[in-house]
């Protein structure tokens, strides 16, 4: 186990150094020179120049990755082009409003989405069945902001102070978790239509192995059967791509904090991008691989729970 943990330890440091790398060749090879972004279109040649040599950007390409790779060792991520602020604290200021976004969507989308996709399974050629399919596929044709403003649409105008009642701020602030509701649904819709077809499909595999009718032939109870012979099993793929989804939703939720006014990291990288905010741009992107390496790891550890066999493995 020690050894498996060391190994998934160093794969990870590999990925966030190829993942570094990746982003800073990207960002420094734009067509559009930071100096420009930050010094407008009326800067002199003498202030692009002043620029350049306050940022660094003069130095040989080799001397600014060594640069960065030292910081980014220390964990330093540097300063924001534009602010001056470090960009740990800038994102330390949003990630708990997107963090609290995807977790809250995150546990509706699971929760639901199962729960639709064993009814289903359950239910197979039925009405239910049906009206379940239909769901889905409504799901699935729906794109997150337009589900975002048919809600705020919706609501805005019934739940109090229109559009301001969704203007998030700092998590555990009063009617937070009030405000975020809407935001959720939003999040949630495609992904709960995704899940419920998943775990349908992973579900009726599972209804057809030998030991589920032999479980059935013991007289057991279908409740029993479903929940504790087939549920159990056919979460695997459920939970693999839950963990996928999660860490990605990091880096995805642009739309849904810019239809709510969420000041989250989703706002942050959004602007930055829009004004050429390197260091920050690149601290986001660093951030989202972490999260989805970290959430690809918690997969592997419910993998060894819900499998036996991996345990032994």
């Amino acid at each position: 186990m020690a050894h498996l943990a060391a190994r998934r330890l160093l794969h990870a440091l590999l990925l966030l150094w190829l993942m570094a790398t990746l982003v800073f060749v990207f960002v420094h090879a734009s067509p559009v020179p930071v100096e420009r972004v930050i010094g407008g279109p009326r800067a002199t040649p003498e202030t692009l120049a002043q620029i350049r040599a306050a940022l660094g950007l003069d130095e040989p390409f080799v001397v600014q990755y060594w640069r960065f790779a030292g910081r980014l060792l220390r964990g330093d991520l540097g300063d924001s082009y534009i602010s001056g602020t470090p960009v740990t604290e800038l994102i330390a200021a949003r990630l708990p409003t997107t963090l609290c976004l995807v977790a809250g969507g995150g546990v509706l989308w699971f929760a639901g989405g199962v729960a639709l996709g064993v009814l289903s399974a359950a239910k197979a050629r039925t009405l239910w069945d049906r009206a379940a399919a239909a769901l889905v596929l409504a799901g699935l044709s729906t794109p997150p902001f337009v589900m975002a403003l048919a809600l705020l649409y919706a609501f805005s105008a019934t739940l109090g102070d229109g559009v301001h009642l969704f203007e998030a701020g700092p998590p555990l602030q009063e009617n937070f978790l009030r405000r975020m509701i809407l935001p959720w649904i939003a999040l949630a819709f495609l992904m709960v239509a995704g899940y419920a077809r998943l775990t349908r499909g992973a579900m009726l595999d599972v209804l057809g192995e030998d030991y589920v009718r032999t479980a059935r032939a013991k007289g057991l109870r279908e409740r029993r059967v479903l929940g504790r012979h087939v549920l159990r099993p056919a979460m695997a793929p459920v939970v693999t791509q839950f963990g996928i989804d999660l860490g990605a939703l990091m880096g995805s939720t642009i739309v849904v904090e810019k239809v709510f006014g969420l000041q989250g990291v989703g706002q942050l990288v959004h602007g930055s991008i829009a004004a050429g905010d390197t260091p920050v741009i690149i601290g986001v992107t660093l951030m989202v691989t972490l999260c989805v390496i970290a959430a690809n790891f918690v997969v592997d550890v419910c993998h060894s729970l819900l499998d036996p066999r991996l345990r032994r493995a």
